[in-house]
């Protein structure tokens, strides 16, 4: 088998993978909690950035999710019609969005985090030995340092 065969391979199983757990995950979220993966990427990362004190600049959020600004603010459009997420002017400097967690977003977050969790266990790790998770680490933290 010639490199680039090889490569295209490798490249084609890890894509296969990707979405395929990625769709089983999106599906048990959605069954058990009514969010789509979306849904949870956001209100997990709000919850990871919170701190109390400052709320979360728009652009901040768009820089953690990976996500292009025009996708986050529909997606927020989104969550905001539902009561998950709200956004206002910053109070530090006014020209900004802050977007803040909810008392709704929060307690769908904290509920569906098990969900997520479980989740990962049955589509993903739990199919996998501990060498197996220790090489995948590896390799993805050599691809996205």
């Amino acid at each position: 088998m010639s490199t680039d065969q090889h490569a295209l391979d490798a490249w084609t199983a890890y894509h296969r993978l990707r979405l395929h757990v990625d769709a089983e995950i999106a599906r048990d979220l959605e069954r058990a909690c009514g969010l789509s993966m979306a849904d949870y990427d956001v209100l997990e990362a709000l919850a990871a950035l919170e701190d109390g004190e400052h709320c979360i600049r728009v652009r901040d959020l768009t820089a953690h999710l990976h996500w292009a600004h025009g996708r986050l603010s529909r997606q927020l459009g989104r969550m905001e019609q539902r009561g998950l997420v709200a956004r206002e002017k910053c109070e530090l400097d006014g020209r900004g969005e802050d977007v803040l967690l909810t008392a709704d977003g929060r307690l769908a977050q904290r509920e569906a985090a098990p969900v997520h969790l479980a989740a990962i266990r049955r589509h993903f790790t739990g199919a996998l030995t501990p060498e197996q998770l220790t090489t995948l680490t590896g390799i993805a933290r050599r691809l996205v340092p």
